[in-house]
């Protein structure tokens, strides 16, 4: 999986702004078939799907990051070091 790492802090993006970039560089890079596959939102320990980090507990790989590897992601979009992650197929 590429990554694709942005440092965007001094524009204070919140999730939602984030997304829109992740996606719009998504389909700039794969195309208009692209799709999300998994999330991560360092600020508020969320993450999608729901539940991946539960049997990742004590490991530095994120759930969803694995998530997304064991299912085919090509792109991950990685906020500042790790405070926004989105990863495509």
């Amino acid at each position: 999986m590429n990554t694709l790492r942005l440092d965007t802090a001094e524009l204070d993006l919140d999730f939602n702004a984030t997304l829109k970039l992740a996606t719009a560089i998504a389909l700039h890079h794969l195309g208009d078939d692209t799709m999300l596959l998994s999330w991560y939102d360092r600020e508020r320990d969320l993450e999608s799907p729901a539940g991946v980090s539960e049997c990742h507990e004590g490991c530095t790989t994120k759930g969803s990051w694995d998530y997304a590897l064991n299912r085919g992601a090509r792109l991950a979009v990685d906020f500042d070091s790790g405070r926004y992650t989105f990863c495509f197929l």
